[in-house]
């Protein structure tokens, strides 16, 4: 089930047979509103029209309700970054620069989604679904930077896969937590997220080592090996 926040308080509340999803929607009604710690098990039952005892037919706890909430948040997440992604097509930084797009779009448009499956301070490990889940969405950063490692210029040591996918992950998700969460930023930018994050990244890739030229004309990098190639990081995000 795939929710969006302006689903109306009709199709949220309790339907004989779907109290789960009610309570799920509820939850996430309130995050948006109060934050992943700001409400109780009663008042997701109270908001999804059931009694305080209903919702331990479906939960354990709170924690596990968010992190129901949370695993559904990652699933949405990996499938869109896999779409941005799309095996590197047509080439490996204009299909890396559609991730970070991607990665920023989640954060604005799914905001209660991004903050419990960011910010509920719950352990991953302690729940193995929503870990399979946080790590197949993972999985994608970390395949578009083996790409990018790939591409290491001749005579430079190719940087760890893990590395690179890690530090640019923790890029992302600043750009996105601070500027591009669909809640008011701490500070104005005077550029857009999507160029903050680019700057970021072509910084992070020129340290590395890499060129961060395009290629003249064509806004596009190519795929020739490095030493034929005339920079191919031109905007990764």
């Amino acid at each position: 089930m795939s929710w969006r926040k302006d689903q109306g308080r009709a199709e949220r509340g309790y339907h004989h047979g779907n109290l789960k999803e009610a309570l799920l929607q509820a939850a996430l009604d309130l995050i948006s509103k109060k934050g992943p710690a700001g409400f109780t098990f009663a008042d997701a039952a109270r908001m999804a029209g059931v009694s305080p005892a209903a919702p331990y037919r479906h939960f354990r706890d709170r924690d596990e309700l968010i992190a129901s909430i949370a695993q559904r948040g990652f699933e949405q997440f990996e499938s869109l970054l896999t779409q941005a992604w799309d095996d590197g097509r047509p080439d490996t930084v204009t299909a890396f620069e559609r991730v970070g797009k991607a990665y920023l779009a989640f954060a604005r448009e799914e905001p209660a989604f991004y903050s419990a499956m960011f910010e509920s301070g719950l352990p991953p490990d302690a729940n193995p679904t929503l870990m399979a889940a946080s790590e197949r969405a993972f999985a994608i950063i970390r395949a578009a930077a083996e790409r990018l490692a790939a591409l290491a210029p001749p005579g430079m040591p190719r940087p760890p896969a893990m590395m690179m996918a890690l530090h640019i992950w923790s890029m992302s998700h600043g750009v996105a937590s601070l500027f591009g969460r669909g809640d008011a930023a701490r500070r104005k930018l005077p550029m857009s997220p999507e160029e903050l994050l680019e700057a970021e990244v072509l910084i992070y890739l020129r340290g590395l080592g890499f060129a961060t030229d395009r290629r003249p004309g064509t806004g596009t990098a190519d795929e020739k090996p490095a030493g034929e190639r005339s920079g191919p990081w031109g905007k990764a995000k």
